[in-house]
């Protein structure tokens, strides 16, 4: 929690729940990519936190940006960001919105299968195009996976960019996801080999690739300690020194949990704390958000995000977290051994940290009449 935060939310008197985000640490966490990487070009996952004030800040910083929908795009101009520093980074668009970005000025998109393709040769003539492939299949190291619903084979993928070129558009590189959250960097290295391979296989047929988009992945902090970013960087640089050598593609990366996460702190009430049966050592504890309000990457358990109290860190004590909807589902925390202070009781405040990412977008607009959490930026 950055001394900005904890003195805003020293004075707060809103209502929770509600994110307040330090654009200071969004500065410095896409300072440090492109100090770190400085051959790469940085494209912020838009759909990671969408508010305009992080996208005019990152624009102003000098930052590219990776759109999931003509919504993003068009939130991205809104806030002065040139057209021709906006990928359309998700393989799944209506061709009414690829056209409608073409006119805009966007002229990079993503693909996976060959209706895709042929949607963007259609109504986006001569576009630059990139395929994604699939990579670490299984998740592997990631907290929240990717899955088989993005991305191709290597082999329909060269066949796909093959027909690109046939279709008139302009073959321009391959892309992968390694998972959300990755905390071992050798997976970015068994997908930068694959890509190498597919780069040789499409130059002996005639066709050369400017660029790859090595995805996003970088993990934040939450409960775990994780590795500093350098070593992320240091590995990926070793293995396309190995493939490429001197002569390096273009590099993307689409850092998106990275550069918001650890600027946000949410902070919710505590509605109850809840006993279910005589002797029961574990308490149940509803705060006033839950998976409905933001907090769906506790789906799975998968993101364990760290709470802090006025009651400190001493005499701790089992809890199963729960949100305030009457949907059995909002249950945050229930199979990991989560602890809370003992002391803690209805009406106290809880700050739930690295909260910057994939919340406040996340959240129903309504259901039970919760309305999502109010977002504050300094």
């Amino acid at each position: 929690m950055t001394p900005k935060i904890t003195a805003f939310l020293k004075e707060a008197e809103h209502d929770s729940p509600f994110l307040v985000i330090d654009l200071d640490v969004v500065q410095d966490r896409y300072s440090q990519l492109r100090t770190q990487f400085e051959a790469a070009e940085v494209l912020y996952a838009v759909k990671a936190n969408p508010a305009r004030p992080i996208l005019k800040c990152l624009n102003d910083n000098g930052s590219s940006f990776d759109a999931a929908s003509l919504v993003e795009i068009e939130e991205c101009l809104a806030v002065g960001v040139e057209a021709s520093r906006i990928s359309y980074g998700n393989t799944l668009k209506k061709k009414r919105d690829i056209k409608k970005a073409f006119e805009l000025g966007v002229n990079i998109f993503v693909f996976d299968c060959i209706e895709e393709l042929e949607k963007i040769a259609e109504v986006a003539p001569g576009a630059k195009v990139y395929c994604r492939i699939l990579v670490n299949r299984h998740g592997a190291g990631a907290s929240w996976p990717l899955s088989r619903k993005f991305g191709c084979s290597s082999a329909m993928a060269h066949e796909l960019m093959v027909q690109a070129k046939v279709l008139g558009l302009v073959p321009y590189g391959i892309s992968f996801h390694v998972g959300s959250q990755q905390m071992d960097p050798a997976h970015w290295g068994k997908a930068i080999n694959d890509v190498a391979v597919l780069f040789d296989a499409l130059r002996e047929g005639g066709i050369s690739l400017d660029m790859i988009n090595l995805g996003g992945g970088f993990p934040a902090r939450y409960q775990d300690e994780i590795l500093p970013l350098s070593d992320f960087i240091d590995f990926i640089k070793d293995h396309l020194n190995t493939h490429f050598e001197n002569d390096w593609p273009k590099i993307y990366i689409e850092p998106g949990r990275f550069i918001v996460a650890e600027s946000g702190v949410m902070q919710t009430e505590v509605v109850c704390v809840a006993i279910k049966d005589f002797g029961e050592e574990i308490r149940w504890v509803y705060l006033d958000v839950g998976k409905f309000g933001g907090l769906a990457e506790t789906i799975d358990e998968s993101i364990i995000y760290k709470m802090d109290s006025h009651h400190g860190e001493e005499n701790m004590g089992p809890v199963i977290v729960a949100g305030p909807t009457c949907d059995s589902c909002d249950t945050l925390y229930e199979r990991v051994f989560y602890q809370l202070p003992l002391a803690l009781k209805a009406g106290d405040k809880l700050h739930i940290l690295s909260a910057g990412a994939y919340t406040t977008k996340y959240a129903s607009q309504g259901f039970n009449g919760f309305a999502p959490p109010t977002e504050y930026f300094i």
